[in-house]
């Protein structure tokens, strides 16, 4: 009985004092086996430094114990494991007592060096307690308790039944749990709660009411209330916005009024859109591509026809020649020589096509030089703000359609630049007036009213200040732009009324066949030259032309040439362009007046259609020799190039539409040719 109660330890519950119990104190075999069977569990992680407690109690060396509050063992969650290492912190756990079943109090073990020390000095006896090894863990994330069984310090003889049933029951005791597990806590799911739920200054979740009801900044970043008010209040004039570093202040903060705030993720349809937008984008990238490949592929195969018809003719030619000697032979090949020379002159090849008008109704073409743009009429695009009837620029720098300008109310009829290059610009509309806009600023400078619908106008390309207007019954008003009242003078036709159709003005030249000058008003019924003696008085002349069917005259000022437009009819079933050469017969006496008339050139056939009033070019060759005549073919919808000087058909430029005007023009010493229809402007560069 001595060496067990010399080899056990008395433990007293921890009442909130720190007690020292000396192991020499005299009880009884009952109170060391109630104390052996309080003796508190050891979780796995201190049976390592409960090892060193037997090995010093094997040793006979004292061991002291000392019952004081400890910490309580916290980990960083429910289910960390706990630490391989030995902890070197103090172990609480709560364990009921047979004695005091209401006690709440706690065991604490201190095992250190220091403590062994001390007992080592007093001399004390330390029973040994020999470990059991530690149980698997159950799943619970709970650390469960865990025993030890006592281990007698000497084996004695005298240990009875009674002893081994107290053991026995001291560790069915020790192993059952000492803290029923609590049920696990639910884990949130990312998708149910996230960052964006909650206020990212305190971490807590923002309100629909109260204090903490959840509002925003100017920059969209959401807050608690109360949260983001003491914050800007902190930081006083530099508040900034606890996320994106934006200047905010307290009048910024904007309560949300939503039950529930969800916010939707249409990133993948925003991606989606913009897949959408660039396919939608190089789609009619690729049809105008597409168009204009056409057009080319129709010009190579007109270019084919052709080649094919010169090489049928050479191979006749070469068939049915004479022997080479003869005289026909040299002249023959000289006309192959021709023939091959003009197959490989330059030629118009087509550019770029531009939309003017989608809903169609463009008429006429004049080009800007200052401006190195074209001008093409057309309707508003926008007929219920803007109505009325304008001109849409062209730019011929990047070919592209730039912004439509307002003139007139109804359809215009006429446009025309002066030789001054400043861009002011003259046109007729059958609103019964006639304008002056100014280019530069897109804004009209002068109105002027004829009285009747205005069919032509142009400029007095030997004085500035004076422009005309050819109206709706024959008559053409010559107005001066210094007087913005009226017209100056009329000028009474001599024939029938008909409609001017195309006014032209001849400049004066130092020639000998035709100095003068004066204007060239062409009718329905034929035309007449009014030859300008000086500023104020006008001689009229009829000219030699056809007497019905007359629809457009051009000049060309350097040669002197005019082209004349018959519409088909019963002697000539096609379109007629017939090229004139104007003649000044000089004065034989002071009676009788030099006498003004036209002898025909050459005479080319446009097609069978001959509906619309169209206009047609005349001009000199971009190669520098000779001169072209084009004209538009209502039957194949095409543009025909005539050399002028041989009547010979050079090219036939194609179009989707009955070609309305033809524009010849240069820029960057680069030639080009611009035709209009109804919708598109079409440009042809000569190479």
């Amino acid at each position: 009985m001595e060496a067990m109660e010399v080899g056990s330890s008395l433990i007293i519950l921890d009442s909130g004092s720190s007690t020292e119990v000396d192991e020499d104190d005299d009880d009884e075999g009952d109170q060391r086996e109630q104390a052996t069977a309080r003796s508190p569990p050891r979780l796995p992680a201190t049976w390592a430094f409960s090892q060193r407690a037997v090995g010093s109690a094997a040793q006979g060396g004292p061991m002291r114990r000392r019952l004081r509050q400890g910490l309580r063992v916290h980990y960083p969650s429910q289910t960390a494991a706990p630490s391989r290492g030995f902890p070197d912190f103090l172990l609480r756990a709560p364990f009921a007592s047979a004695a005091e079943p209401g006690s709440g109090s706690t065991t604490e073990i201190s095992e250190s060096d220091e403590e062994e020390e001390e007992e080592e000095e007093r001399g004390g006896q330390g029973a040994a307690l020999e470990p059991v090894d530690p149980p698997v863990l159950p799943a619970s994330p709970r650390l469960n308790a865990q025993h030890t069984q006592p281990q007698e310090a000497a084996p004695s003889n005298s240990s009875s039944a009674a002893d081994a049933e107290s053991t026995h029951q001291i560790t069915h005791q020790s192993t059952q749990p000492l803290l029923a597990p609590p049920a696990p806590a639910p884990l949130s799911s990312p998708g149910e709660e996230g960052e964006g739920d909650v206020c990212s200054i305190c971490f807590e979740p923002w309100t629909t009411a109260g204090e903490h009801r959840i509002s925003a900044l100017r920059c969209g970043h959401l807050f608690g209330f109360t949260c983001i008010t003491r914050w800007l209040k902190a930081q006083g004039s530099a508040a900034k916005c606890p996320q994106c570093n934006k200047k905010a202040k307290r009048s910024d903060i904007v309560l949300l009024y939503a039950p529930r705030l969800r916010a939707l993720d249409n990133s993948e349809q925003e991606i989606l859109k913009k897949s959408l937008e660039q396919e939608q984008s190089l789609r009619r990238k690729a049809e105008l591509e597409s168009a204009q490949y056409k057009l080319k592929l129709q010009v190579v195969t007109n270019k084919y026809g052709q080649a094919q018809q010169e090489l049928q003719e050479l191979r006749a030619m070469m068939a049915g020649r004479v022997p080479v000697y003869s005289s026909s032979s040299s002249s023959s090949s000289s006309l192959l020589l021709g023939l091959s020379q003009s197959s490989r002159s330059a030629q118009y090849i087509f550019s770029k096509a531009i939309l003017v008008s989608i809903a169609g109704g463009s008429r006429v073409l004049s080009y800007c030089e200052p401006l190195s743009c074209l001008l093409a009429s057309q309707p508003s695009p926008h007929s219920t703000l803007v109505p009325g009837c304008g001109v849409k620029k062209v730019s011929v720098v990047n070919m592209k359609a730039s912004q439509y300008v307002p003139i007139h109310s109804k359809q215009i009829r006429g446009l025309s630049f002066n030789r001054q290059n400043d861009s002011l610009l003259l046109s007729a509309a059958l609103d019964n007036t006639i304008k002056l806009t100014s280019l530069l600023t897109n804004t009209v400078v002068q109105t002027y009213n004829a009285g009747k619908p205005v069919w032509s106008c142009c400029w007095c390309l030997d004085n500035s200040n004076y422009v005309y207007a050819g109206l709706s019954n024959g008559s053409v008003l010559v107005y001066d732009t210094r007087d913005t009242s009226t017209h100056v003078q009329e000028l009474q036709p001599l024939r029938s009324r008909c409609p001017v159709a195309s006014l032209c003005y001849v400049p004066r030249a130092a020639s000998s066949s035709f100095p003068c000058g004066g204007l060239i008003a062409g009718s329905l019924e034929g035309g007449c030259f009014w030859e300008q003696v000086n500023e104020t008085t006008y001689r009229p002349h009829l000219l030699p032309l056809e007497t019905a069917g007359c629809t457009d005259i051009q000049v060309e000022t350097e040669s002197r040439h005019c082209l004349v437009t018959y519409r088909p009819g019963r002697s000539n079933p096609s379109l007629r362009c017939v090229l004139m050469s104007l003649t000044r017969t000089p004065q034989q006496d002071s009676s009788a007046l030099p006498q003004v008339s036209v002898a025909p050139l050459q005479s080319f056939s446009a097609g069978p259609s001959g509906k619309l009033l169209t206009k047609n070019a005349v001009f000199r060759s971009p190669g520098g020799a000779g001169g072209l005549v084009c004209a538009g073919d209502e039957a194949s919808n095409s543009t025909m190039v005539w050399d002028a000087s041989s009547g010979s058909l050079l090219q036939k430029l194609p179009a989707d539409l009955p070609v309305l005007d033809i524009s010849p023009f240069s820029v960057n010493g680069e030639h080009f040719l611009a035709s209009l229809t109804e919708k598109m402007l079409k440009l042809y560069r000569w190479e």
